[in-house]
């Protein structure tokens, strides 16, 4: 992000976004690439997006029996008051993050997903 001091723009780390390194399926990391890419975003807005649907309905209905084998290790950034609210869900609802991150796709609500550029915004 940018911020106008005094006139100029400075560029500036976003110290509300937090990095985190999950595993998650490759074949749904694929899918959410083309989407990001057909939605002129990103894959961790689409993930965090999915995530606060997740978080509304403060209920997860996911069989562990049913977790990918695929699973590779994603490196991304989350705001970081949405992690610890994830972080918090996954234990009262006794199931791994990867987990909430994976079921969380289904919700995703692409009128709501923050545009590519949003991490180029002036403040």
């Amino acid at each position: 992000m940018w911020k106008l001091t005094n006139g100029k723009l400075l560029q500036a780390t976003d110290t509300a976004r937090v990095k985190f390194r999950t595993n998650i399926s490759a074949t749904v990391l694929e899918r959410l690439k083309e989407m990001a890419d057909d939605y002129d975003t990103h894959v961790n807005y689409l993930l965090e997006s999915g995530i606060q649907e997740v978080l509304k309905q403060n209920t997860i209905v996911y069989d562990k029996a049913t977790r990918p084998i695929d699973r590779v290790q994603y490196k991304t950034t989350y705001d970081a008051d949405l992690l610890k609210a994830l972080k918090a869900f996954a234990k009262q609802q006794q199931v791994y993050i990867n987990d909430v991150i994976e079921y969380s796709v289904q919700y995703i609500d692409l009128e709501d997903v923050k545009n590519a550029s949003y991490k180029h915004r002036v403040e």
